[in-house]
């Protein structure tokens, strides 16, 4: 079963075959980080998260190298203003240095509770810096940069096909997406920035051969990406307001240099919205991941992200989240049900046998869910195969209260390898019942287990009063009593 992407280059699905067998070599744009992560950035890091679990499920040995914007990004995302770091560590009247490296730290956090896996390589600016300016030096000698005033630019009449990912090919477009002063040194208005001669007060800045000064923004991931996982890379992921300027720049300043293409598949994921309206810092209309943590497991927000393709917008509303925590609770619920249910290794009667092994086979299920990951990565796809599965499980525990080894066995595989290898949304065994301790947790078990037994008595001695009030007792607190063949079970009542 072949493996379909996305490609923003092309703009259409296309067959995936890594330049090398069996490797998969994959750069995602970093944060650039001044201040704490928002849902945009989770939206972001989780899709890819996805894109990279699934190569490695499939076989694929993928080197993932992510950088960390520490230099160059200015407050305008062009050639102007103030470096954003600089700016915050004004603010907070400290260095640059202790800014990058706290909000650095405080990335990883959120995404560690986000269970977003370390990328292999993690390269920041501020720490590559002669790379970028070998870089520069190469694109002089070849005619692509020219130096002026201490400043280094990029001709874009130099590289004809500038603006090839964005579609932005003709000069009109490209001047108004510039976003940038006209500048009496500059050949072209559209030429952008390589280095920048750091003005008088500017904290962050390195000796080079044209002046004292900072890399441009756009050079870092060019000079990184191709240090790290050479002159043409598999994949390139980033945020769709990354195609232009910044990609553009990369493909530009690097196909410039090497004479080869520099990305094959160009990926982006889509924005995060709040009733419509882009989500940014800028906006100031932002979601910080620290405060929605305080109010949702971030495994909600994870199960919230993944049932909205990457290349479509995630509309933030509380509801919405709320929506996706029943959801996920019923999910978690369920593969507690099955991991803790009674199984067998004997024989049901021939007609239940064939109904419950052909009620949670596997292998159907297996099957629509590779070809919904195949499909590009479409996550809706696979937990709604997920939740049609589940939904059987129940059906089955239901109706017999206990499975056969080897379809117990099956069913929880299924669920450990695509809820919780592939897709990240399903907890441990072990952290299941040690976070759960209103409804999971061995107090909680051994409480039920004497109701449960005095609900059976009651039922014995045909006193149906004192077992209902039991039931809708329990009910009311959100415990669900399921009478079976083999007996009771409870669990925790599923959301409406």
């Amino acid at each position: 079963m072949s493996l379909f992407i996305y490609n923003s280059l092309g703009r259409t699905k296309e067959k995936f075959e890594p330049l090398h067998p069996g490797i998969v070599t994959m750069y995602v744009c970093g944060p650039t980080v001044y201040g704490h992560a928002h849902l945009g950035h989770a939206k972001s890091y989780v899709s890819f998260d996805v894109v990279v679990r699934w190569l490695r499920h499939s076989g694929y040995r993928v080197k993932h190298v992510q950088n960390i914007t520490d230099v160059g990004h200015l407050t305008d995302d062009a050639d102007e203003g103030e470096d954003k770091i600089s700016k915050q560590a004004r603010l907070e009247k400290t260095d640059p240095m202790e800014i990058s490296q706290f909000y650095t730290r405080s990335f990883y956090e959120d995404m560690d509770r986000l269970e977003v896996q370390r990328p292999n390589i993690a390269p920041n600016a501020a720490g590559h810096i002669p790379e970028q300016i070998d870089l520069i030096e190469q694109l002089i000698k070849t005619g692509h940069a020219y130096a002026v005033n201490g400043n280094v630019y990029f001709s874009v009449e130099s590289f004809p096909e500038y603006g090839k990912l964005s579609g932005r090919t003709d000069q009109e477009a490209l001047q108004s997406g510039a976003r940038v002063e006209v500048r009496s040194e500059k050949r072209h208005l559209s030429d952008f920035a390589l280095w920048k001669k750091a003005e008088e007060g500017h904290l962050m800045k390195w000796s080079s051969p044209w002046s004292i000064g900072y890399p441009g923004w756009h050079l870092e991931c060019s000079a990184m990406s191709m240090k790290y996982l050479g002159e043409t890379i598999d994949i390139h992921g980033g945020g769709m307001e990354n195609k232009f300027p910044h990609h553009d720049c990369e493909i530009a300043q690097s196909e410039s240099v090497t004479g080869k293409p520099y990305v094959r598949f160009w990926m982006h994921n889509n924005m995060v919205t709040v009733n419509g309206i882009k989500m940014g810092k800028s906006l100031k209309n932002f979601v910080n991941l620290k405060d929605l943590f305080n109010i949702f497991d971030p495994i909600v927000i994870r199960f919230f992200i993944l049932q909205s393709h990457y290349r479509s917008q995630l509309d933030f509303s509380d509801g919405a989240i709320r929506a996706s925590q029943s959801g996920l609770e019923k999910l978690q619920e369920t593969y507690k049900r099955l991991v803790t249910a009674p199984t067998y290794s004997g024989h049901l009667p021939y007609e239940e046998l064939t109904k419950v092994k052909l009620t949670l086979q596997t292998l159907e299920f297996d099957k629509k869910i590779k070809e919904a990951l195949n499909d590009d990565f479409n996550t809706p796809i696979a937990i709604s195969v997920i939740f049609e599965f589940i939904k059987n499980v129940n059906s089955v525990l239901d109706e017999h209260g206990k499975l056969q080894e080897q379809t117990a066995y099956s069913a929880i595989t299924f669920l450990e390898t695509y809820a919780g290898e592939v897709l990240g949304i399903l907890k441990s065994r072990e952290g299941l019942m040690a976070t759960e301790g209103r409804y999971g947790g061995k107090i909680i078990d051994e409480v039920m287990n004497v109701l449960l037994d005095l609900r059976a008595e009651a039922r014995k001695n045909k006193d149906f009063a004192l077992s209902d009030k039991i039931r809708d007792q329990l009910l009311e607190a959100g415990i669900e009593i399921k009478d079976t063949k083999e007996g009771a079970s409870w669990s925790k009542k599923s959301a409406t």
